[in-house]
């Protein structure tokens, strides 16, 4: 599959801050995977299938990645805290990189359909180690019966994080947040 021009798409947010190293080394394992992942001209693959083509560079990395959807295979953070300091509330994320503080999701058809994007931006915003959150979407959602361009999940996505940022109504606790459109 050819590679448009520029790929990955990304954007940090928010605006008037410079993205972090971490932020385009990220990008750079994303930009690895681009014959397996890429949606920017075909339809794209599953979540879980975006997931393990960038399960090795993220470990290399440093991350912890989401085995499988057992209990054992998947990365819980805490949310609160109960008796004797027991996590009484965990979420599920696809990745975590415990020095960096950062959460990582991976959304496909689900996150372009049916606003995934905001029910992981406000769950992430809940865990309580996270100091930064990275959102990767598809460049391009295709599905029968929709669009026939597809939907645009990682310009939308990004057009929410401009409303939240500059409205200011809703302050997110991130250092930072990178959007990757894969």
């Amino acid at each position: 599959m050819p590679k448009p021009a520029v790929y990955p798409n990304w954007a940090y947010f928010p605006r008037n801050t410079r993205a972090p190293e971490w932020a385009e080394d990220l990008v750079g394992i994303v930009e690895a995977s681009h014959d397996e992942i890429s949606t920017a001209v075909a339809k794209g693959p599953t979540s879980d299938n975006v997931l393990a083509a960038i399960a090795t560079g993220l470990k290399a990395a440093g991350y912890l990645v989401e085995a499988d959807k057992t209990k054992i295979g998947k990365i819980g953070r805490p949310v609160l805290f109960g008796n004797e300091g027991k996590a009484a509330l965990t979420y599920e994320v696809d990745a975590f990189h415990p020095d960096l503080r950062l959460v990582i999701e991976v959304e496909a058809g689900r996150g372009a359909m049916n606003n995934a994007d905001y029910r992981d931006i406000i769950r992430s915003s809940l865990i309580l180690d996270a100091d930064f959150f990275a959102l990767l979407m598809p460049l391009r959602y295709r599905f029968q019966g929709g669009p026939k361009d597809g939907v645009r999940a990682y310009e939308n996505t990004c057009a929410v994080l401009d409303a939240i940022y500059a409205s200011r109504r809703l302050v997110l606790p991130f250092t930072g947040v990178l959007v990757v459109g894969y």
